[in-house]
């Protein structure tokens, strides 16, 4: 979840703001994601056993510690930007969904996690931010949601975080998926393909956090050596630029890596 940064500023309703993993051991995270992403490692103000990646000094994404008694599952999380994480809350229940912890008081701000009516993971987040959106910088390029109704899940989130009543997010409805962008850059898409019964984690309703590098196979051999894996079977989707590949960190976490556009 964001912190206290120099650069804080209030994101956009509804946007996306940051990208969270909690984990069992923070050493061998950290190791694992420096050594296949290239990312180096900073205190947050929020928590000892909170991380900040940064790449080029800009912020990527937060690793944290997993408190005792939670869940043993390890999964990426996105953060969305509410104004009222209490008003939040009651939206996502109203609509069939559930609130998993919170909102409560985190450093300078409050934050709720929540699991959409499929399951798929995600956290809100009231106040301030680090400079931070995907597709720029080194943030993740992109956030996609593997759902198992594409319009039922527009729909659902667009209630819950207010994506209708803000000027700067604009909802591009497809054939087979839906883009949500921020001004002219797609930051989210919601693509079918989950299966709520299947016993495999990245076959499920999920959102999917997508991080560039320059040698998708090169970080590929760096992840297998760094005790990741591939999922079975195996996940590749095909880009524009390219492909991308599905993996698993050694805590199980699910995220993918995709080519960087220049």
């Amino acid at each position: 979840m964001p912190g206290s940064d120099e650069r804080q500023h209030v994101p956009v309703q509804g946007a996306p703001c940051w990208v969270n993993l909690m984990v069992s051991d923070l050493d061998v995270a950290r190791a694992f994601y420096g050594e296949v992403l290239g990312w180096r490692f900073r205190p947050s103000s929020l928590d000892d056993h909170f991380l900040v990646a940064t790449a080029d000094g800009d912020p990527v994404a937060g690793l944290a510690a997993r408190r005792p008694g939670l869940e043993s599952a390890s999964v990426w999380t996105p953060y969305f930007a509410v104004r009222d994480a209490d008003v939040t809350a009651t939206r996502i229940r109203e609509r069939g969904a559930t609130v998993a912890v919170g909102p409560m008081a985190v450093g300078d701000g409050r934050v709720g996690l929540a699991a959409d009516r499929d399951g798929a993971t995600f956290g809100f987040w009231e106040g301030y931010t680090l400079a931070w959106s995907p597709g720029e910088g080194r943030a993740p390029t992109r956030l996609d949601l593997q759902t198992r109704d594409v319009l039922d899940a527009a729909v659902f989130y667009g209630e819950a975080l207010g994506w209708a009543s803000e000027d700067d997010i604009d909802i591009d409805y497809r054939n087979d998926h839906v883009l949500v962008k921020q001004g002219d850059r797609v930051i989210l898409s919601l693509r079918g393909g989950g299966v709520q019964t299947s016993p495999l984690a990245h076959l499920r309703p999920r959102w999917l956090v997508n991080f560039a590098v320059d040698d998708v196979e090169r970080a590929v051999s760096a992840a297998m050596s760094a005790g990741g894996s591939r999922p079975k079977p195996s996940s590749t989707a095909w880009t524009a630029k390219g492909f991308s590949r599905t993996l698993q960190d050694p805590d199980g976490g699910l995220f993918t890596l995709a080519h960087r556009e220049p």
